[in-house]
């Protein structure tokens, strides 16, 4: 198998080359304190990833305030007393010669579960329509709850360069706050930052200029940014933005500065095509309750997961949008149409495993680098099988999500039990990164 293309270094910005073209895409598990303090946990997390020889980290979400998180127990740089921790990670990282990028995120709306921070606290969003597929309530911010937000995200962008970080990647993909103010699905706003795509991207343009001004114009930052919404989920929601519209924001986001392109689908997550692949009723099941105080509409959907009579009803909900797409690159066309229009490099995310689809992707120039999460979750070092020539590693990834189901109660890792010798095997390597000692 031909691996030219992907072990070929690029330079993602002036001051930012990658020794290869994979990063880890951003998740994580909730290793971290309720607070929002770092642990060595998450230390143990991300050099995992760091040995096996990707380029680069692109971390999970990080929240740039306390009433943006997305889940307790997530790291956050709201703060500057966790500078020190983030300097702490990205040095154990760089021992590896791999790139740490800090995904400054918000929830908005997408509030999984508040935590004991936001028990009491309506989530803040561009609209007051509860989230369509949990039925997270929400409240439209005010402009100067925007101002604020926009600050916060500067903030959390000077306090990574602080930390020794190589950059930050904006989440504004995948249903979270700036997705919320960008697509026309979402965003019902009269003010300037509703109505008109322009004004849908300002915000996020507003928090890329309040950047700039905070770290100036040698310190790496790239977007993360769903190319597609396919916002109609739930059939009878508007369909969002197009690609049309996102290639417009991205050349919007290419002229103000942003350094790369990280691209995604889906107004939500998870979403049918993000991450693609699998759904495992038994475990969703299993694990569901963890969520269902947080939504109008969770309860709806348990007995949905839970009641095989109701599976179908929630399987054509979910499945028709995957009909006739592939699991492996499922982002890759999107991708390619946008490389097309801006001249700042492309990352693809979206099922990424079997080397010789990625190497010919890059070769054509497509993208320029891809992004991978489940299939690295279960091969940290993917990369050592595609340089022995080949195209899969022993064990692959089957795409059945169950590493996502479980999260909400359980550590991330893989939990496709085939996979192991035994269950136990499973358990052990789920839980190695809570040993104390470092990696050898």
């Amino acid at each position: 198998m031909a691996t030219d293309a992907i072990f070929k270094p690029l330079k993602l910005s002036e001051n930012l080359t990658i020794k290869n073209r994979v990063l880890r895409s951003n998740i994580s598990g909730r290793w971290d304190n309720e607070d929002g303090s770092g642990t060595d946990t998450r230390i143990n997390w991300e050099t995992k990833f760091a040995r096996g020889g990707i380029g680069g980290i692109i971390s999970s979400y990080v929240p740039v305030t306390m009433h943006g998180r997305i889940l307790p127990n997530y790291a956050t740089i709201h703060t500057d007393e966790f500078v020190p921790f983030w300097r702490k990670l990205g040095e154990a990282v760089h021992r590896y010669d791999c790139k740490y990028i800090m995904q400054l995120s918000h929830s908005g709306r997408q509030q999984d579960m508040p935590g004991v921070s936001n028990e009491n606290r309506i989530a803040q969003s561009s609209t007051s329509r509860s989230e369509s597929l949990h039925g997270f309530p929400c409240r439209a911010m005010t402009r100067a709850e925007v101002k604020e937000t926009v600050a916060a995200f500067a903030d959390g962008a000077r306090r990574a360069r602080e930390a020794g970080l190589d950059g930050v990647e904006l989440h504004g993909a995948n249903g979270y706050l700036i997705t919320q103010f960008l697509s026309s699905g979402i965003n019902d706003r009269k003010d300037e930052y509703g109505g008109s795509l322009e004004n849908r991207a300002r915000f996020v343009l507003e928090i890329v200029d309040a950047i700039r001004a905070k770290v100036g114009r040698d310190f790496h930052l790239q977007m993360k940014i769903s190319a597609i919404d396919y916002n109609n989920v739930i059939p009878w929601e508007g369909r969002g933005n197009t690609l049309a519209d996102s290639i417009q924001v991205c050349k919007w986001l290419e002229a103000r500065g942003v350094d790369a392109l990280h691209v995604s689908v889906g107004s939500l997550f998870p979403h049918p095509l993000n991450p693609p692949g699998g759904f495992a009723f038994e475990t969703i099941t299993r694990n569901y309750d963890a969520m269902l105080s947080g939504g109008t509409r969770t309860l709806r959907n348990y007995f949905l997961f839970r009641y095989r009579v109701l599976r179908p009803i929630f399987y054509w909900i979910w499945f028709r949008q995957k009909w006739g797409k592939p699991v492996e690159g499922v982002g890759a066309d999107s991708a390619r149409e946008i490389k097309q229009a801006v001249k700042i490099p492309v990352i693809s995310t979206g099922g990424w495993q079997t080397g010789s689809l990625v190497n010919a992707h890059l070769q054509r120039q497509d993208f320029d680098a891809v992004s991978i999460a489940r299939a690295l979750v279960a091969n940290h070092d993917l990369l050592a099988s595609w340089q022995m020539g080949r195209d899969l590693p022993d064990r692959p990834c089957t795409h059945c999500n169950k590493c996502l189901l479980s999260a909400p109660k359980h550590p991330l890792g893989c939990y496709e039990q085939s996979r192991f010798p035994d269950y136990q095997a499973m358990v052990d390597e789920i839980c190695y990164v809570y040993r104390p000692t470092p990696f050898p």
